[in-house]
């Protein structure tokens, strides 16, 4: 059974997002991207790169307790390789953040050396933040800002709308206006954002995209399903694995059929609550 489904979802803005932030590129030093960690592929916008050009970039590979650890050590080695610092972290609780500070100085030693030099001892870095939706780009702004939320205002070239945090007095924090959206070239960057709930269930079939995730849990993390629902039949047809889980929680419907929405439903809610253990879906090829 093929079990692809093309999601249909067209989010506007980005022409006009992309615009933004190129044009505050003069006024920062360096981009933190926060991407999900169990998605680090998908999570990202294609285009950022480009986007940013040279500017020095740190990314945050956030709700890092929910992804598998030895997956996002490899990811933060992968990123390595491409000269791009990464570190693991989750902004809910402030896992990781304590690092964040020390982390950008090493990202940006050449341009602290620089203000060394000239005399200029003292003044604050300013660091750009973006992310997707439902990334937890807020999270980690309200973890870093704190109770310091105070807007430094009248910043020359700055569009209305976007916002700066002075952190501390050695760090600014710009919350860029709008979202940057990913791409929709490959159907599994859609389904991946679906299964991670940054896509609504609303527009998309939930029996089939929990389908599209036992095929992967299967494939990758086959004990985690059996100790979360314990021995059942595990089926080449992933309509017949949910069915068996269904079974398994007692979603039965008249005349002994399994309700596979509720069951699907299900599925997804503990993968997405980190109930199945730790998940991660995108791995290095």
């Amino acid at each position: 059974m093929n079990n692809t489904q093309n999601i249909q979802w067209f989010p506007g803005h980005m022409a006009k997002t992309k615009r933004l932030i190129a044009e505050q590129l003069k006024l920062i030093d360096a981009v933190v991207e926060i991407v999900d960690a169990r998605i680090p592929v998908s999570s990202r916008n294609p285009d950022l790169t480009g986007i940013i050009q040279n500017k020095p970039h740190l990314i945050l590979l956030n709700k890092c307790d929910m992804a598998d650890i030895g997956a996002t050590n490899d990811w933060i080695t992968y990123y390595k390789s491409k000269n791009i610092t990464a570190i693991a972290v989750d902004c809910k609780s402030g896992k990781g953040l304590n690092t964040f500070k020390d982390t950008v100085k090493t990202v940006l030693s050449d341009k602290l050396k620089s203000y060394k030099e000239k005399g200029m001892v003292g003044k604050p870095l300013r660091v750009m933040a973006v992310g997707i939706p439902n990334v937890g780009k807020s999270s980690f702004i309200n973890r870093i800002a704190g109770n310091n939320r105070a807007k430094v205002e009248n910043r020359p070239g700055v569009t209305k709308g976007n916002q700066w945090f002075s952190v501390d007095k050695e760090l600014e924090l710009l919350d860029t206006p709008g979202v940057l959206w990913p791409k929709f070239d490959d159907d599994t960057v859609g389904e991946h954002l679906a299964f991670t709930g940054a896509v609504s269930d609303r527009i998309i079939d939930t029996e089939l995209l929990a389908m599209r995730l036992l095929e992967i849990l299967v494939a990758d993390y086959k004990q985690l399903l059996l100790d979360r629902y314990g021995n059942f039949e595990i089926h080449e047809d992933a309509y017949d694995t949910l069915c068996e889980i269904g079974k398994k929680r007692g979603m039965m419907i008249k005349g002994g059929e399994v309700d596979t929405e509720r069951a699907a439903n299900m599925l997804l809610e503990e993968f997405r609550n980190c109930k199945l253990g730790k998940i991660t879906l995108e791995r290095i090829k």
